[in-house]
């Protein structure tokens, strides 16, 4: 009889704590009663009831938006932290600023949230702009945050990079900004997609600090879902979350299936090249 190791035994205990909750929601999704917590037959019907409800669509619209925007505002900001962090040398100012991108990290969201929001109330008194809190300030609010998390992705990555082929690249007539964008760009590509994932995902789930920085219009749909908790979990509830985890999964399997495809005709390539070395 085959004896399991210690390892696989824990491998399969964390699978089954991670994925056992998410399993249980996606057959409850599918429960023909009221009450989530009680099983009524199998029905589809929460899923109509999903797509009849505006506010929910328009929630998640609104999020998918916000969330889009910030990731982009975030990576570029992000990147450009990073890069002077990473390139300029060692200073009182470059110290200052390392430590100002890291300390959202360590700060707690509602501190970031009140401190934005009296931001935004002062800006409006003095300048004017912004008249009203909605997507715009949620907006800013979430690429200020997420812009934290890009730059030491980013850093960690522009680290690792021999400088000496930006030097060469340089000794060969091309301008820095050319470099950046010829040499630098494509060699943290992976760290950007991953940043830009990353910031996704945190400003779609963001609760805290858009409740304080959002206005008429502007309600995420973690705030929806929020809200609906509270006055009595709804089955449809239910049914968006199974949904999520449906699209989450197709991209985490067609990546997956892109990088090893990728990674096949990178090895027959390299196979390739080999025998043509050897016949030669």
């Amino acid at each position: 009889m085959k004896r399991w190791q210690f390892s696989t035994v824990m491998l399969w205990v964390g699978l089954v704590f991670l994925y056992l909750p998410m399993l249980i929601l996606i057959i409850y999704s599918f429960n023909a009663s009221k009450l989530v917590t009680v099983w009524g037959g199998f029905s589809a019907k929460w899923y109509g009831e999903l797509f009849k409800d505006e506010q929910i669509l328009q929630a998640v619209w609104t999020s998918l938006r916000i969330a889009f925007y910030s990731s982009t505002m975030a990576v570029i900001i992000g990147t450009l932290a990073a890069f002077v962090m990473t390139r300029f040398r060692r200073s009182w100012g470059r110290l200052t600023l390392s430590n100002m991108i890291t300390a959202p990290l360590v700060m707690p969201d509602v501190i970031i949230g009140l401190s934005l929001l009296l931001l935004f109330v002062q800006m409006g008194e003095l300048f004017g702009w912004p008249a009203e809190r909605g997507m715009t300030t949620v907006w800013i609010a979430h690429s200020t945050f997420c812009a934290a998390y890009v730059a030491v992705v980013v850093s960690s990555r522009l680290r690792e990079l021999d400088f000496s082929i930006e030097e060469a690249g340089m000794d060969l007539g091309a301008t820095p900004f050319k470099v950046f964008f010829v040499i630098t760009m494509p060699m943290i590509a992976p760290a950007l997609i991953a940043g830009w994932l990353l910031s996704f995902s945190l400003s779609l789930d963001d609760l805290v600090i858009a409740s304080f920085v959002s206005g008429p219009g502007s309600t995420t749909l973690p705030m929806v879902v929020f809200s609906s908790v509270r006055l009595g979990v709804s089955p449809k509830i239910n049914a968006l979350a199974t949904l999520i985890i449906l699209v989450v999964s197709l991209f985490a399997f067609l990546s997956w299936y892109i990088a090893k495809r990728a990674e096949q005709k990178s090895l027959e390539e390299m196979k390739r090249l080999k025998q043509e070395a050897e016949h030669v």
